[in-house]
């Protein structure tokens, strides 16, 4: 039976929890205390520790997801939770000031496990926003040297997330869906 790991991370509110509670096959285990600080202007509550919650794959597989905290503060997490990770989720909300600023500090922050690994990017709140654009956010990619698929999501969605998820593993394993054959 082998097992997954996959990270989720992105700043405060760019639906990790969300994405996770929306795909885990079990009731997600959330770290979740009332936030005192900045935050709280954004949500009430936030991540202090990690999110997580499981996939059951055909045939006894699992993937395990962890979601980060968005606060900077707790980047102590962060590197804790890559460990044995297979790939990295990077969710950004549109309707924040610079989304383009918080892509380049979570890819600068994660960069050597992305290297080892790879991501792909979820962009939430296009409903609300709908600039920038998915190609602008792919030409950014492509500036920074960097091929990873990026998506509009709604963290609420399942087929949403679980279309980043398989994203992630085909980027991971392009023969992922022909040895499913």
């Amino acid at each position: 039976m082998s097992q997954y790991k996959i990270i989720f991370t992105g700043p405060v509110g760019a639906g990790k929890t969300t994405a996770i509670a929306s795909i885990s096959d079990a009731p997600p285990l959330l770290t979740e205390a009332l936030a005192t600080d900045s935050v709280k202007i954004r949500k009430s509550n936030t991540t202090v520790a990690m999110d997580y919650g499981i996939i059951n794959v055909d045939g006894g597989e699992k993937i395990h997801l962890y979601g980060t905290p968005g606060q900077e503060r707790f980047d102590f997490m962060w590197n804790i939770l890559t460990m044995g990770g297979v790939g990295l989720i990077l969710l950004l909300d549109n309707t924040r000031a610079d989304p383009f600023l918080d892509m380049r500090f979570f890819l600068d922050a994660f960069d050597s496990f992305i290297n080892e690994t790879n991501v792909a990017i979820g962009i939430t709140q296009t409903d609300l926003s709908q600039t920038p654009s998915i190609d602008n956010y792919r030409e950014q990619l492509k500036q920074l040297g960097i091929n990873s698929p990026v998506f509009s999501v709604d963290a609420r969605v399942k087929n949403d997330v679980s279309l980043l998820v398989q994203s992630l593993l085909y980027s991971l394993d392009p023969g992922l869906e022909e040895n499913k054959a």
